[in-house]
C-alpha cells in the first residue's frame, strides 16, 4: 500500500468577476449539507433568489481582499501544503471542497504518483455538516465511482489537540503582544440550529440552552457548537484569560432561520456602545485567512465598532502558513504514514 495525504479547504471563486462568483455559489449554496432543504426548495432560494442578487455584492467584497496571486485562501493553502510537503514522507495534495482545485482532481493526482491509501484531512478544527462531513461524504462518493482500488481514512475534528491549542493560543499571545485589549471575542463561522440537532447522533441532547455542550455526551464528537466552545475555553485557559475578558459569537448568518447565537455583528455593535474602546477579535473556525476573516471581521467588523464609538480594533490571524502549525500537521501526517492512530 502506498500512503498520500489529501489536505481539503473551503475553497473559492476562480476571479473576482461576478460570473466567476455566481458559480462558486451556485456549487456552494446548492450543497444539500449547506442549505439543507429540499432540492426544489433549494433551487427556489439558490437559483431563484441568491444568485439574482448577491454575486456582484460578493464580488465586490472579493474584489476588496483579492491578492495579487490570486484568492487569498487558495494562496495561504497552498503556501501551507508546500511547508508540509517539504516536511513529510508522503505525497500532499491540495484540494478545495467547492472550485479548484476540486477533490476529484486531487484524488487523481494521488493516484498518478501511485498512492492507494488516503489520508482526507479536512482543513476544519471543529466539525459540521457543512464543512468537515460534506467533504467526507463527496470523497466516499467519489471514491465509490472512480476510485474503487483505493481506501480512505479520515482525520477527525482537532478542535481540542493539545497541539492544536498550544499552536492557536500561541498565535494569539504573538499578535496581542503589548497590546492593552480589554475584550478578546472568539468568532466562528456561524450554522442554523438545526444542523446542531441534525448531529446530534443521540437525538436528544442537543437542545441548544446554555448547558447541554457543558454536559458530557456522545453528541460532542459531532456537536459544532460544543467544539467552540470547547476551544475557547482550551485557549482561555491556555493564555490564563480572565473571566468575562472574552467570549464567543457566531457570523456569517445566511437567510430567516434561527443560527447559532450570539451574532458577531451585533455582539461587536453592542461593545461599543457600553464604552468599549478596545476590541480584539480572532476566528478560530478558520485555518486560513479568507473572505470571512478578511472583509467581514477586519474590514466590516472594524467600521461597525468605529462607528459606535470604538477606537482600536485588533484582529488575530488565522494559523495559516505559519512553521509550528506546518510542524503540527506534518506530524500528525507522519504519525498515521507510520500506522500508529492519528490522536487528535
Amino acid at each position: 500500500m502506498s500512503k498520500g495525504v489529501l489536505l481539503v479547504n473551503l475553497g473559492s471563486p476562480d476571479s473576482t468577476d461576478p460570473k466567476d462568483v455566481k458559480k462558486y455559489l451556485d456549487e456552494f449554496l446548492m450543497d444539500e449539507r449547506v442549505i439543507d432543504v429540499p432540492l426544489w426548495a433549494r433551487n427556489i432560494i439558490v437559483r431563484g433568489i441568491v444568485l439574482n442578487t448577491r454575486p456582484k455584492k460578493s464580488a465586490e467584497a472579493y474584489q476588496k481582499i483579492w491578492w495579487d496571486e490570486g484568492s487569498p485562501l487558495i494562496v495561504l493553502s497552498e503556501r501551507l501544503r508546500d511547508k508540509i510537503d517539504g516536511l513529510t514522507s508522503v505525497p500532499i495534495v491540495l484540494a478545495m471542497r467547492y472550485g479548484k482545485p476540486n477533490i476529484k482532481s486531487g484524488l487523481q493526482e494521488l493516484k498518478d504518483k501511485g498512492v492507494d491509501e488516503v489520508l482526507i484531512f479536512p482543513l476544519y478544527p471543529q466539525f459540521a455538516m457543512a464543512t468537515t462531513e460534506t467533504i467526507l461524504v463527496l470523497a466516499e462518493k467519489l471514491r465509490k465511482e472512480h476510485f474503487p482500488e483505493m481506501s480512505f481514512t479520515s482525520v477527525p475534528a482537532f478542535y481540542n489537540h493539545p497541539d492544536y491549542i498550544r499552536v492557536l493560543s500561541n498565535s494569539i499571545a504573538e499578535r496581542l503582544k503589548g497590546i492593552d485589549f480589554q475584550h478578546l471575542l472568539f468568532s466562528y463561522h456561524g450554522v442554523p440550529e438545526r444542523h446542531i440537532k441534525k448531529s446530534d447522533v443521540t437525538k436528544s441532547h442537543c437542545q441548544i440552552d446554555g448547558s447541554c455542550c457543558k454536559t458530557p455526551s456522545a453528541a460532542h464528537q459531532f456537536c459544532y457548537r460544543h467544539q467552540c466552545y470547547e476551544t475557547t475555553r482550551l485557549v482561555a485557559e491556555y493564555l490564563e484569560l480572565k473571566e468575562n475578558t472574552y467570549s464567543v459569537s457566531f457570523q456569517s448568518r445566511l437567510g430567516f432561520d434561527p443560527w447559532l447565537q450570539p451574532y458577531t455583528d451585533r455582539t461587536i455593535e453592542r461593545f461599543g456602545k457600553q464604552g468599549m474602546k478596545k476590541l480584539a477579535i480572532v476566528t478560530p473556525a478558520f485555518v486560513s485567512d479568507c473572505l470571512e476573516t478578511l472583509e467581514e471581521i477586519a474590514m466590516e467588523g472594524e467600521e461597525i465598532f468605529h462607528e459606535v464609538g470604538g477606537k482600536e480594533f485588533t484582529v488575530v490571524p488565522c494559523l495559516n502558513d505559519r512553521d509550528d502549525w506546518s510542524q503540527v500537521l506534518s506530524r500528525w501526517i507522519d504519525e498515521w504514514a507510520l500506522s500508529k492512530p492519528v490522536e487528535v
